[in-house]
């Protein structure tokens, strides 16, 4: 079976109506991502741009989990830049959604979530939350 038939049986692409190109199932690759778990480890894979982000986040996260949340201010804004990268710049969550992505890394995803807004990393209305802050991924 060639490639693109496999990858479109398993719902990753779906050929075009010219029959000739793909596209991406966003969905499927999202749902993937999310059963994987946390997408970066500690440190420059985590998305430390500067070596004393770095050692934050090696200090902080093991294993792709949050140890503890971090007390001093500077510390905890290394953290929630790199949580902020969870969030799609213009996707709206859910307040069920938001706390599924960062239950990922923590169990008191409602503190996460406050420091989130009251930061600026992420807004909210409503009980509707999207992203905006910390550092855009190209």
């Amino acid at each position: 079976m060639p490639p693109a038939n496999r990858l479109s049986a398993v719902g990753i692409i779906r050929s075009e109506p010219d029959r000739r190109t793909y596209s991406l199932v966003a969905e499927t690759l999202r749902a993937a991502a999310q059963e994987v778990g946390p997408s970066r480890e500690a440190g420059v894979a985590l998305g430390a741009v500067f070596e004393q982000d770095e050692v934050v986040l090696r200090q902080y996260f093991r294993a792709g989990r949050l140890r503890e949340i971090p007390a001093k201010g500077s510390k905890r804004l290394v953290v929630l830049d790199r949580l902020s990268l969870e969030f799609e710049p213009g996707v709206r969550y859910s307040e069920s959604e938001v706390n599924a992505v960062l239950g990922r890394f923590h169990d008191d995803y409602a503190a996460l979530r406050r420091y989130l807004v009251d930061e600026g990393f992420l807004s909210r209305e409503r009980g509707v939350y999207w992203r905006s802050g910390g550092r855009v991924e190209l």
